[in-house]
Order: C-alpha cells, then structure tokens, then sequence
C-alpha cells in the first residue's frame, strides 16, 4: 500500500516542526566527536544498598507474613530509597509516606497478634510497596495527567485497580509522573517537569508510564500499575530495564483514570502490572484483573517446549520509523539462538508486510467509529479539559515565545490529529487492513505461538530526540489496536549501559504463555540489572 499525499505530508510537517523547534531550543544533536575523543561518564543513579531492595514482592509478602522482617522496616527503606534518587530521576511526583508508615504498622499489628493466617491467597501482597502512574485516581493524590488545567484537581477515590491492589495489601507510597494526558513517549510535562532515566539521566524514561519505569529501574518500587494505549507500559519497561505486561484487551478494568478511554479507544487502552521481576506479573495480574481473570487460564501448565515460536526482526521498512539499531537485533537474536540450544524448539522466522503499516494503521483505528457510531474523542477536546478546544497551530506559536501551557508533542499530536482526518477513504481502508491483520495474527499464533518482536527501533534516546523520531512508538502500537497480550523483557545492557529488551507477543486470552517465557528469560539472561554498578 503506497503512502498517500496526506501521509508524505504529516511526515515531512512533523519533521519539519520537530527540527526547527529542536533549533530554537539549541537542542539538536551535535556533531559526532573525533574517534580519539573519549566519551563522557554516564550519570547513572547510585545503585541500591539494601538487601530488602532487592525482593521481589511475593518475597517480601512472605517475610512478612512469617514476621522475618517489619512491615514499617520494608516501607522506610523504600522511603529512603526515593529521597536518595528522586532528586535524580524525577519520578515520584507526589508522595503519601506518613501513611504508608501508619499503614504499614497496623500490618505489623495484624501479624503481631496473629489475626492473618499465613495464606497469601487473601492479601497475596500484604505489606508491599507499590507505586501508582499519576493519571490514575489514587485517594488524596493528584491526577492531572500532566495537564496544567487540572493541577488542583485530587482524587477522592480509588481507580479500580488500585482498589484492587490495596485490597490484596499492598500500601501505596505515591503517583508518579507519565506525559501530558498520556499520549507520548516521553514523561514529560508543564505540571511536574521530566523524568530521567536512572541508567542514564541524560536519556528519557518514556512514555507514558515513564515514572513507573524510572521508578522501578531505580529500586524506589518493586511493583506499579500502568496503562497502555500505544505502548505505555512496554516503552518504559523496556528504556528501564524492567517487565511489564500489556494484558489481553478487556480482562482488566481500566476505569478510574484520565483521560477516560471513549468509542473504539476502551478496546484499546489496557491497564497492566510493571515490576522489577517477572515472578510478580502473573499475582499481580490476578489481584488487577479481578473476576475476569478466569478468562486468562492462568492456572493452566505451560510447556516451553511445546511453544511454536517465531521471530520478526523489523516490521518490513516503514519510512514512519527508524531502523532497528544492532544491538536491539542481536539481544533477539540471542534470544533465539537459546531457546533452539536450551529448549530443543525451532524457532520460524515471518514476514508480516502489514506491519510495515503499523503507525497508519493504529493512527487511523485510534481515530475510527465505534460499531455504535461513536466517534473518539479529539486530543484538542482533552486538551481543553471540558473547556474549548485547543487549536494546535495557534498552540504552536504560543509554545514558540514561551507563552503555551502545553508541550511541544502534545501540540504537535493535535496537529497530526487534524492533517490524518483530512483523507477518510484512506483512514477506511487502514482500519480494514488493521481487522485483517489481527485475524492473521491470531491465526498464526494460535493457542500456543509466542511471536518474538523488537519493542522499539532504539534504545532510550536522549531527552528531547523523541520529536525528530515521533513515530517509533509504532513498534508497540501495533499491538494495542490488535488487542494481543504483549509481555516486556529485559535483555541486559547496551554497550552504552543501556537496557536492551524484547517484546512476547500472544494469541488474545494466552497471556500465560508471555509471563511463562518471561520467567524463563529472566532466569537465563539475568532480568533487571540495578542500574549504576558499572
């Protein structure tokens, strides 16, 4: 399919806007330094000094419950923890610990007078601390979503899942931050500023659950909820070195954040744990997904050896996107070279030329009508924040002289938003090739095929680079408009020091397949490195 008029246009304005905008700000890359030269350290966050720090939560919920260590032990260590690096990383843009604190020793109470049972069924995270992505209602905290318009707002209940979590006993320390309503890959906005990536400060987080990433990378949590509509989750688990699990559309409630997913966009957007160890995605999926989570079968025993794997290098040369960078493809093609070696399987390489169309696929689904009728609604619309709409161009020249309170990408997106709609006999048949994609892919990988698949053309740029490369997020979209199940891992470091990563990919509802072989990768690759060792 050949791109059209209006498609060669948005990449030529993008890049165009993306460029200048970069030179205003001085902000473009420099030229490359003379081989001899050597290049600067990397600022990296102090790696952890806590042995508690290095639990995962099911763990630390069993030390609890046998009463090997405190509950008000576990939470000031995770507190002091935030105070050593969030100065650093900027993750943690609201905290809750006094009570946390008070939280924690009522659960040094409970087990003290022996009125929990030693069953992880009930309270499966008992003690454990957790963090919240900012665009979720978590009682008494902000949740602006990165928009200047809404910085007075505070929650005043629990989103669902977050319910949930505290519900299983996990005690939350505080909100971190993601991109202005959460729609770009890098966590950055005009309510709270940036976060950097603890591996690199000089390098982004992503996107939109950014903080969570940061966070997690950094050890200031263990486990975090996030969202997903364009690889929220997958982005900043993979730029921080930690998992995270897009789950099957639909199991996992998504209720009680903003922006609140409407039309096409609830099928869309997911809800999903993120953790600094594969053993905690699974509980925590269960305790998130409530009573759909019999839909998942988690119960049921994988066989890795039984898995029909496949591999996809690239998705076939979108000029919308980078090149796969070399490292990325030969963290994967380890991957593969150990599941032939280990496993004994022969894992099938596939050309999927559809995905070559990726970003206008999932562009033109997130922009489609709801088999009701019902239109999505407009970015400049949620700009506004129940006000006036936002007008992109005038936006744009407020942001030139300082004078917009909404970012650069955020603006740039209404715009993109505006040219898209200009050509809707292309947007129709985008989405019929986004429908016939998603019935070839269930059907390749049916009810035991696990695809393996880059999570991005690059490792994590440096701040600001996301706008002279805005469509790289397509890697991961892809996959939210298709409704698969898609499970980030960490695959070690770069020779920048820099995290390396791989996305596993299901048939919908086969999410257990993902978490299983993610399990087996961290074990065989060594999972998340705390970042400043080196």
């Amino acid at each position: 399919m050949a791109l059209s008029r209006v498609e060669r246009f948005v990449v030529l304005l993008l890049r165009l806007v993306s460029r200048a905008c970069l030179a205003v700000l001085g902000l473009l890359p420099a030229p490359a330094p003379p081989r001899a030269a050597s290049p600067a350290p990397a600022r990296a966050v102090p790696p952890p000094r806590s042995a508690l720090l290095l639990l995962p939560a099911r763990e630390l919920a069993r030390r609890l419950r046998l009463r090997q260590v405190k509950c008000v032990e576990v939470v000031e260590t995770y507190i002091e923890r935030i105070r050593e690096v969030n100065p650093l990383i900027n993750a943690v843009v609201k905290d809750r610990f006094e009570d946390a604190l008070q939280e924690a020793r009522q659960v040094d109470r409970l087990l003290a007078e022996g009125r929990i049972d030693d069953s992880l069924e009930k309270y499966p995270f008992l003690g454990v601390p957790f963090t919240v992505k900012e665009a979720f209602s978590l009682h008494g905290m902000p949740n602006t979503s990165g928009l200047v318009k809404r910085r007075c707002v505070i929650a005043n209940t629990d989103a669902i899942v977050v319910g949930r979590m505290k519900q299983a006993g996990a005690i939350p320390l505080g909100v971190t931050n993601c991109s202005e309503l959460c729609m770009w890959f890098e966590s950055s906005n005009n309510v709270y500023g940036r976060t950097s990536n603890p591996y690199n400060l000089q390098h982004i987080a992503g996107g939109s659950s950014g903080g969570e990433g940061s966070v997690l990378a950094a050890a200031c949590s263990v486990i975090g909820v996030g969202s997903d509509i364009g690889g929220s989750i997958r982005m900043p688990a993979f730029f921080n070195g930690v998992f995270g699990h897009k789950p099957t559309t639909g199991v996992v409630p998504n209720d009680g954040q903003f922006p609140i997913a409407q039309g096409v966009r609830r099928s869309f957007l997911c809800t999903g744990p993120m953790c600094r160890y594969a053993e905690d995605l699974e509980p925590m999926l269960r305790v998130m997904a409530g009573p759909e989570v019999h839909k998942l079968k988690l119960d049921e025993n994988v066989s890795l050896e039984k898995i029909k794997f496949f591999c996809m290098d690239h998705d076939g040369g979108s000029m919308f996107v980078y090149p796969v960078e070399k490292e990325i493809l030969q963290a994967q093609k380890k991957v593969v070279e150990h599941l032939e070696s280990d496993l004994g399987v022969q894992v099938q390489r596939v050309s999927i030329h559809k995905m070559k169309y990726s970003f206008q696929i999932w562009s033109a689904m997130m922009s489609s009508q709801d088999s009701d009728g019902t239109e999505a609604q407009c970015f400049t619309e949620l700009l506004g924040d129940h006000g006036k709409p936002v007008w992109p161009l005038w936006e744009l020249l407020k942001w030139l002289v300082g004078m917009s309170s909404h970012t650069l990408p955020a603006i740039a997106l209404g715009l993109t938003e505006r040219v898209m709609k200009l050509s809707p006999s292309i947007n129709a048949k985008l989405v019929s090739m986004g429908k016939s994609l998603q019935a070839e892919m269930e059907t390749l990988l049916g009810p035991d095929g696990v695809l393996l698949y880059p999570p991005h053309p690059t490792v994590a740029p440096r701040h600001h680079y996301p706008i002279c490369m805005p469509f790289n997020f397509a890697y991961t979209a892809i996959f939210n408009v298709l409704g698969l199940p898609v499970t980030q891992c960490p695959l070690g470091l770069s020779s920048e020091g820099l995290p390396l990563g791989i996305q596993l990919v299901a048939a919908s509802y086969n999410d257990r397949l993902t978490l299983a072989v993610a399990r087996y990768l961290e074990e065989a690759f060594g999972g998340w490195v705390p970042p400043g060792k080196a």
